[in-house]
């Protein structure tokens, strides 16, 4: 659905009028698209003398040919870029701004102490005025529950605050993430930048992602334009919205799609599933013998590579005026089935080696929300079964993580009634809704077989809605 609050705004009486009544004034979002470099201009490097992420910084910008430049507080930066390969130089003369850049990345994984982090004041005081529109900004740090002194957990926590606020202070679309890279992980970390610093990560901010080791080294792919080629992907719920999407996203990344829905969808299913070159598969995934079909079909195709749990319904009254079925049908399509097919597929071996698990929750089982006890029931759920399953499931080489979707433009939101569809709009540190493609891509992002050491991560996809926040 078109956003005609968002046109006008961006048009040259609707932004005067917008500044003369305060109103927000959403930015236009620029979004990916094929054969676009992963930066779109320059990477401005901040840290300290300790920090410990420099070298795969410079290792990976040279990967995606990504330009960079280093700030004055990082003399050393220059050596290391060299080493990598990379041409640099230096940001500023003396105490005077340089040029504008796309991104700011500060490696703060050398705070140890609280007083250090006047760097990272300079850092940003120097730099805030400095970012293009729809720029990035990341900051990397070190988990703090694996911190070596309660010191450093304190200041590496600390930087939770500074993204978040950051984010709701830059404006013009600009987007603030933090990155919690553990010792020994420092060589998984290209994924998760070239997500966070592409225009894929448009609807994605302030959010904390974590990188471990605690699955096996990732995949390189051969081809980072198509990082899922002759992969094999189920995605459920693909017949229309956001589902639809994330085949279409899939399919564009080189992956071989399964499109699964319900029979009733039958018609809309194939269409898909014809759209990608992928195949259809009609089911109902809530009935009781649908995971060990699921993981027949999966053992007579060779093995599935990604799972994507998309799949899902409402049901919505207040729980004084919810029938009992309503309850159980939500959290069996959205939570039990979802239990019940991961278990028959790791049981059966039906999915590959360095196999990926992807989860839709939402905005809602981490907020709550009025009239969806049963659905926040089940989304919050799935948080739960990401973040419990993690660990058993790294020790067979197999990751899994969750989206949140918040409020993304589709069918379901266009019939939501005026004044709240205009809340859910703009009650986020973008003034605007997410598209389906929003979600598709940070799915992608997590079912690349370079994101090996992104496993148990909860990301929202919702612009830092202030729903939960």
């Amino acid at each position: 659905m078109s956003d005609s609050y968002l046109n006008f705004a961006n048009s040259p009486m609707g932004a005067k009028l917008a500044g003369a009544l305060g109103l927000p004034k959403p930015w236009v979002l620029e979004r990916f698209e094929p054969g676009q470099a992963v930066v779109q201009g320059t990477v401005l490097v901040g840290g300290t003398a300790q920090s410990a992420l420099l070298t795969p910084l410079a290792q990976a910008f040279k990967s995606m040919a990504a330009p960079a430049l280093a700030h004055r507080q990082l003399p050393q930066w220059m050596g290391l870029a060299n080493s990598a390969g990379l041409m640099t130089g230096r940001w500023g003369i003396e105490d005077q701004a340089g040029e504008k850049v796309k991104a700011l990345v500060f490696d703060a994984t050398g705070l140890t102490d609280s007083s250090q982090s006047t760097a990272l004041y300079e850092f940003f005081h120097d730099t805030a005025r400095s970012i293009l529109p729809c720029g990035r900004v990341i900051v990397l740090g070190r988990p703090p529950e694996h911190c070596a002194s309660p010191r450093q957990a304190t200041v590496q926590r600390a930087l939770e605050g500074l993204t978040r606020s950051l984010a709701k202070e830059l404006k013009k679309a600009i987007t603030v993430q933090l990155v919690y890279v553990a010792e020994g992980a420092e060589g998984q970390l290209e994924s998760t930048l070239r997500f966070l610093l592409s225009p894929r990560s448009a609807y994605v901010s302030g959010q904390v992602i974590r990188v471990s080791s605690a699955v096996d080294a990732a995949a390189q792919p051969a081809d980072w334009a198509h990082p899922l080629a002759g992969k094999k992907v189920l995605v459920t719920g693909a017949s229309r919205g956001i589902g639809a999407s994330i085949a279409e996203v899939m399919a564009r990344e080189g992956a071989h799609v399964i499109c699964l829905d319900v029979p009733q969808a039958q018609d809309a299913l194939n269409a898909i599933a014809q759209q990608v070159s992928g195949r259809a598969i009609a089911l109902d995934i809530g009935a009781p013998d649908a995971p060990q079909q699921l993981a027949d079909a999966a053992l007579a195709d060779g093995g599935w590579d990604v799972i994507v749990h998309n799949a899902g319904i409402t049901r919505d009254k207040t729980i004084a005026n919810m029938k009992p079925h309503f309850w159980e049908m939500v959290v069996n399509v959205n939570l039990s089935t979802q239990e019940r097919i991961n278990e028959a597929l790791v049981a059966s071996g039906a999915l590959q080696s360095g196999a990926r698990i992807v989860c839709v929750s939402s905005i809602s089982g981490i907020a709550g929300n009025v009239g969806q006890t049963n659905y926040a029931l089940s989304k919050a759920g799935v948080v739960g079964m990401v973040q419990s399953m993690a660990p058993p499931l790294a020790k067979l080489g197999i990751t899994i993580n969750a989206v949140a979707p918040g409020f993304i433009e589709t069918a379901m939101t266009a019939a939501v009634p005026f004044a709240l569809r205009e809340a859910g709009r703009r009650m986020n540190s973008l003034s605007q809704g997410g598209l389906p493609q929003d979600v598709a891509e940070a799915i992608c992002w997590f079912a690349s077989p370079a994101s090996g050491g992104v496993t148990g991560n909860v990301v929202r996809v919702c612009g830092q809605s202030i729903m939960g926040a």
